[in-house]
């Protein structure tokens, strides 16, 4: 191939290594956004094709296909709206003397290192580099979830590592298990963990020993996707981290476990069928179901963000649960749809504390007048992400409710339906009241491109998706549904 795909790497970890080895902090945000705008361009290059045409890019230990593709061009999207949403949201922290000198370095250093690591999840062939992978993830984020060293963040820190630690270890013994069942039937023991050649021997594998595997896949990489009842370091991290890096962890960090259980519930489902389906759509309506209750009585803005993701994880789950081309096609959809519209609202939820200098939603009012772009974008961004037209969620929620119909899951599809009704009820409770009443404060919407740009990137993207889906993009879904999981439907 004339473009190595591990270039897509190289470039986050070289904009990293020279943000931290400037001399000037001013300048740095500037280089981590030329460089993010040009990783994003070089992944659409190699990868664009790669998710259209479905084939496959394999030499080396690196393996993408259309699926890894797919992920990949998210994470490098959403990365470039971080990279110029944090000039600005930095810039304030360090005119409020927030940061401490120097501190700036180390946080692009972090911020690029982590989204290095989040896309080789997507590129490599072996189960156990992603497990690794995976795991540096965690290392590299929690120093960005505890980045103001404060008693808050830095516990929050410790709990991330400590339950999503404990979670990749259960995924360790889940993939030992997987080795163990797959050994045997593969060509070559040494092969006994390559996403392909697993795909493969599917049909030869042990079924005893991966049934106990997937439970351990399942619940170990869903304590990182945050599946509930494992979701708790999640509200916390997302809450004291960065407002950027949160967004960077609820629309890209989730995805790399969630893509671990999906390339396993691939093979799984042919060698067990209706058994890891099961456990997805268990742990799917629990994730929702937590997700509604805290929504409604939230008060952190940042939180019910968190509890909303945790809320679109488990309609995801469900979606690949339900195990048609349908639902499968909903899930890849939804998977999109949330990464492209979470960063809309965290970047909201960074303007308001940084004007209100709170994160409680009951003392922030008046938005309406004070703050009219940042009100008007967090009015999209809520409608957008509990599911209202014209939005790229409800496209998702749309097609996750027919497939729940045509597999005649009515009583599934009530559930659903009410609660999604419940956190639609808990995010009109939070948010009128923030954009409406008075304030005394002298609140302003903050200036410059770099607070606007992303925002309106991301509302284009998220309203084109939910009005008119490209039949180029409609069709490389369908064939990622046929190729990756047609073994499943």
């Amino acid at each position: 191939m004339n473009f190595p795909v591990e270039f897509i790497l190289l470039i986050p970890v070289i904009s990293g290594i020279l943000c931290f080895l400037s001399p000037r902090e001013r300048i740095i945000s500037y280089l981590s956004i030329a460089l993010a705008i040009l990783g994003t361009a070089y992944t659409f290059y190699v990868c664009g094709p790669i998710f259209l045409d479905g084939t496959v890019v394999e030499y080396g230990f690196w393996y993408v296909d259309a699926m890894s593709s797919f992920f990949m061009m998210i994470t490098s999207t959403v990365a470039l709206m971080v990279a110029l949403y944090s000039r600005g949201y930095l810039g304030h922290e360090r005119e409020e003397r927030v940061l401490k000198t120097g501190s700036e370095k180390y946080y692009y250093l972090y911020l690029n290192l982590f989204v290095a690591v989040m896309l080789a999840v997507y590129s490599v062939s072996s189960v156990g580099m992603v497990w690794i992978v995976i795991e540096v993830t965690t290392l590299i984020s929690t120093f960005l979830v505890g980045f103001y060293h404060d008693e808050r963040s830095t516990e929050a820190a410790w709990k991330y590592l400590i339950i999503c630690s404990i979670g990749i270890t259960l995924a360790l013994i889940g993939i030992s298990l997987v080795y163990a069942s797959a050994y045997q039937a593969v060509p070559e023991e040494s092969m006994a963990l390559d996403w392909k050649v697993l795909m493969a021997s599917a049909p030869y594998l042990d079924p005893a020993l991966l049934k106990t595997a997937m439970v351990f896949i399942v619940i170990g990489f869903g304590t990182k996707a945050g599946f509930a009842p494992m979701h708790t370091w999640l509200p916390d991290a997302h809450s004291q981290a960065p407002t950027p890096v949160s967004a960077l962890l609820s629309a890209t960090l989730l995805n790399c476990a969630l893509y671990s259980i999906l390339r396993f519930y691939a093979i799984s489902e042919i060698t067990i069928p209706e058994f890891t389906s099961t456990l997805l759509i268990i742990f799917g309506f629990l994730s929702l179901f937590i997700a509604a209750m805290f929504i409604l009585n939230a008060r952190d803005i940042k939180r019910m963000l968190a509890y909303s993701s945790i809320e679109h994880i488990g309609l995801i789950s469900i979606a690949f649960g339900i195990g048609s081309e349908l639902s499968i096609y909903a899930g890849l959809f939804m998977v999109m749809a949330h990464s492209l519209t979470k960063p809309i609202l965290f970047f909201c939820a960074g303007n308001i504390m940084q004007a209100y200098g709170t994160k409680n939603m009951d003392i922030v009012r008046g938005m309406g007048t004070k703050m009219p772009f940042t009100a008007a974008l967090l009015s999209i961004g809520a409608l957008a992400v509990v599911g209202m037209p014209p939005f790229a969620v409800f496209m998702g929620d749309f097609f996750l409710f027919l497939a729940l119909a045509d597999a005649g899951m009515w009583y599934l599809l009530v559930i659903a339906v009410i609660l999604i009704i419940i956190i639609f009820s808990g995010f009109a409770r939070h948010i009128y009241p923030m954009l409406t009443g008075e304030t005394t404060m002298d609140v302003h919407d903050p200036p410059g491109i770099s607070r606007h740009a992303p925002f309106l990137i991301l509302v284009v993207g998220i309203i084109l998706l939910g009005v008119f889906v490209p039949h180029e993009m409609s069709a490389a879904l369908t064939n990622i549904v046929n190729t990756v999981f047609g073994g499943v439907i």
